[in-house]
C-alpha cells in the first residue's frame, strides 16, 4: 500500500540528474567521462538508467561535474544559498604564470564566474582560445592587462571591463609589473 504520509521521500533519478547537470554545464559526455576516469559509453548508460554506478564512480563523476554526491540525490527543491570560502575555491594552473579560481559553486544554471591571477608576464596561454557561444564579461580587478579579442588588442586597467561572445578567440596578458587579478563572468556557462 503506497504511503500518503507528508514526509514520504521522493525518489530521485540520479542518471537524469547527472544528465541535467552535465547539460547545464554544457559539457559533453566525453569531457565528463575523461575527467571522471570512466568510459563515455558507461556514463551514457548511467545517465539513461541502463547501468548503475558504484559509489566510487559516482564520486568521480560528481567531482567532474563540480557537485557533491549528495547534490545528485536532491529533488527539485529550491537550492539553498551556498558559501564558497576563498580558501576552498577550486583552482587550477593555466596558461603561462597564471591561476584560475572558480567563484560559483556548481552547478548554477545561467552563470559561471572565474577569477584569474596573472603574474607579471603571465597570460592565459600562448594562443587565443574560444569556448561555446556565451556572453562573457571580462573585468580587471587589479593590474594592467592587455586583452586580445579577435584581431584587436585592448589595454585595460583596474576597474575596466569589456564584453564579448566567448566564441571570439581571446587571450589575456599581464603587461604590468605587478600581479594582475581578473574576472570572467560567463552566461550561460560554457567553460
Amino acid at each position: 500500500m503506497p504511503s500518503s504520509a507528508p514526509d514520504a521521500v521522493a525518489e530521485v533519478d540520479v542518471g537524469e540528474r547527472l544528465r541535467d547537470i552535465r547539460s547545464l554545464r554544457r559539457a559533453t559526455l566525453r569531457t565528463i567521462a575523461e575527467r571522471a576516469g570512466v568510459s563515455e559509453s558507461f556514463l551514457s548508460q548511467v545517465e539513461r538508467g541502463r547501468a548503475s554506478a558504484s559509489i566510487a564512480s559516482l564520486r568521480r563523476i560528481a567531482g567532474a561535474l563540480g557537485v557533491t554526491v549528495a547534490e545528485l540525490f536532491e529533488s527539485g527543491a529550491p537550492p539553498r544559498p551556498r558559501v564558497l570560502r576563498r580558501e576552498e575555491r577550486p583552482s587550477l594552473a593555466f596558461g603561462i604564470l597564471g591561476r584560475k579560481l572558480l567563484l560559483t559553486p556548481g552547478p548554477l544554471q545561467h552563470l559561471e564566474v572565474f577569477v584569474g591571477e596573472l603574474d607579471p608576464g603571465g597570460s592565459t596561454g600562448a594562443e587565443p582560445y574560444a569556448h561555446g557561444d556565451s556572453e562573457e564579461l571580462f573585468v580587471v580587478l587589479a593590474g594592467h592587462v592587455q586583452l586580445e579579442l579577435g584581431g584587436d588588442k585592448y589595454e585595460l586597467e583596474s576597474g575596466d571591463s569589456i564584453d564579448y561572445r566567448s566564441s571570439t578567440p581571446h587571450r589575456a596578458n599581464n603587461v604590468g609589473e605587478e600581479p594582475a587579478e581578473v574576472m570572467w563572468i560567463i552566461s550561460p556557462p560554457s567553460y
